[in-house]
């Protein structure tokens, strides 16, 4: 298995390979005075490559320059689908169909370049284009280019065996539906499957044909019932909203409802396309001795939204439900039975499914569906939300899927009472964990302590991953453990020598400039003690101030001992900020 990138310049064509497990470098090469490329067919035909973004651009690029076009033709065509959005079959370009390839840019998520994933993932060394796109390649330079692609073979081989369990599904997958799944996403995923699924049923996989000023009406699923007047009118305003899609085939969200804060007990909820949350800010709950403080998660909601509404998009009918029924309960048998492989390999599908629903490209384009799933949840939740209330259980957070009550253990058997009726009358799931404290800043930044004293965080206080780009890390880490145990901020933070942790990583449109060098558009940096408090990092493009910046020192290495100027008292007086944001002091 080789990893492989391209650099294409009006003189100058590189490509260079990977071994995996060697590490071993092959390299070739198109110049004015130098051309080596014949072996890279042998390479492209007898190995497994793998790419990031390779499928749009590399393996166009490879097969332009096999085919014999010159510097000058690889470089117009590598700058139409740069910066014409040209795919290679509107270029006459044929990338042979015996190549096999995976790339990765649809399995890592988070939609970053992979110069960010590097930094997401803790790469060795972050480096930008070190030379204009634009430019003329001398053979000194040819030397920059290659360590520098070097680098990307580095990255990109860094990002492969993060994703390596997904790779390994969809090659399980691929196996069960005959079809190479290695380069797909979740919801591509879920088109390849359901489509085949239904075409053996008979019924055919096509888009639709939705018209411009389509609406259309949420439907009263039969079960949602309020107590309060102001609820039952938010009810029948819902039923009687006509909702209409964008230009981009999405449902809008009707002015009025964006606008309505419903009100149950001491809190406020917004609803909205996605889903429900609830609108706290700056809290901290810990529970006491006589208390309960308990999060009910709803099990697999918008499946089970799905199939208990008989919800099918209209162009596909009954076989849809055919086909995500069986999916779902091969799902729950394999999950049951141990079969974890099998149960996430059906995940992927289910979740795929729904994220497909939304967007018009997809043959399981609904958008009445999704809403109709979106909506039913939301309501649903309110309903719950409005039983606990009026028993006198607080519900002190809301999202999407889930409510968190905080009251008296001597309430604890009427909670459980209220959503074993809810479960009945919903036909749905609810599944509880319990808390020993909860600390928020918002509904989509907090940390909840277990009652074993691990913790659980959402937004900034989640565990770095591929999604989100490390920013001091530190600072949540040390309030996490303050909260968790009392741990002092400044042991955690001071105790602490991984530089990961007090790095941030972004994104710098247009490039980022430190004391008169270009540093590149993904940076890396840390707070130091031998950078003036005034002194930033600034855009190329005006020399504005890059936010955050002010004190901090680029990283684009990582040394392979501790800075000895880490500025303590930066990650310190943030961490403070962040307990006083989330109500801890």
């Amino acid at each position: 298995m080789i990893i492989i990138d391209t650099e294409v310049y009006k003189d100058y064509f590189l490509l260079m390979g990977m071994h995996l497990g060697s590490g071993k470098i092959e390299t070739f090469e198109i110049c004015p005075d130098y051309v080596n490329y014949d072996a890279a067919r042998t390479m492209m035909t007898r190995d497994t490559t793998i790419g990031f973004n390779s499928i749009g651009y590399d393996l166009p690029i490879i097969a332009a320059a096999l085919s014999g076009r010159s510097n000058k033709e690889i470089k117009d065509i590598s700058d139409k689908i740069i910066v014409e959005g040209k795919r290679h079959w509107q270029l006459g370009i044929k990338v042979p169909r015996n190549w096999d390839h995976i790339d990765l840019i649809e399995l890592a998520i988070g939609q970053a370049s992979l110069k960010i994933y590097g930094g997401r993932l803790h790469a060795p060394k972050m480096q930008d284009l070190p030379i204009e796109p634009d430019a003329s390649i001398d053979a000194e330079q040819r030397a920059l280019l290659r360590e520098y692609c070097r680098n990307d073979l580095e990255m990109t081989s860094i990002l492969y065996r993060h994703l390596q369990p997904q790779i390994a599904l969809r090659v399980t997958m691929g196996e069960q539906y005959g079809a190479d799944l290695r380069s797909k996403s979740d919801a591509q995923i879920a088109e390849v499957v359901i489509a085949n699924e239904i075409e053996r049923l008979g019924g055919c996989a096509e888009k639709p044909v939705i018209k411009k000023g389509y609406t259309f009406r949420y439907k009263d699923p039969g079960f949602i019932r309020f107590d309060s007047p102001e609820l039952r009118a938010m009810f029948e305003r819902v039923l009687e909203t006509d909702f209409t899609l964008s230009a981009n085939g999405s449902v809008e969200m009707p002015e009025w409802l964006k606008k309505e804060r419903i009100t149950i007990g001491k809190a406020q909820y917004q609803m909205g396309i996605g889903g429900l949350h609830s609108c706290e800010k700056r809290q901290f709950i810990e529970a006491s001795s006589d208390e309960v403080l308990a999060d009910w998660d709803v099990a697999s909601y918008y499946p089970n939204i799905i199939l208990g509404q008989r919800l099918s998009p209209k162009h596909l009918g009954t076989d849809f439900l055919t086909v995500f029924q069986s999916i779902v309960t091969r799902r729950l048998d394999a999950k049951r039975g141990g079969d974890k492989v099998t149960a996430d390999v059906l995940k992927i599908v289910i979740n795929g499914t729904f994220g497909k629903l939304g967007s018009k490209y997809s043959f399981l384009y609904s958008p009445d569906l999704m809403a109709q799933t979106t909506i039913s949840g939301q309501l649903a939740l309110l309903m719950l939300i409005e039983r606990m209330e009026m028993a006198g259980i607080r519900v002190i957070s809301a999202n999407t899927d889930g409510i968190v009550l905080h009251a008296p253990k001597s309430l604890d058997i009427k909670m459980q009472c209220i959503a074993w009726d809810w479960m009945l009358d919903t036909s749905y799931e609810l599944e509880r964990t319990n808390y020993r404290a909860i600390a928020s800043r918002d509904v989509n930044n907090y940390v909840a302590v277990m009652l074993d004293g691990k913790t659980k965080g959402k937004g900034v206080f989640a565990s770095p991953s591929l999604a989100k780009n490390p920013d001091c890390q530190i600072v949540y880490d040390a309030v996490a453990a303050r909260i968790a145990s009392g741990t002092p901020i400044e042991r955690t933070i001071r105790g602490c020598d991984d530089i990961r942790r007090f790095v941030t990583v972004r994104r710098v449109t247009g490039g980022a400039l430190w004391r008169g060098e270009n540093i590149g558009k993904a940076i890396r940096s840390y707070y130091s003690t031998s950078v003036a408090s005034d002194e930033v990092i600034r855009y190329v493009k005006n020399g504005n101030k890059v936010p955050k910046s002010e004190g901090t020192r680029p990283l684009m290495q990582l040394p392979d001992v501790f800075p000895n100027d880490v500025d303590y008292s930066v990650y310190l007086d943030a961490a403070e900020k962040l307990l006083s944001e989330v109500g801890y002091l």
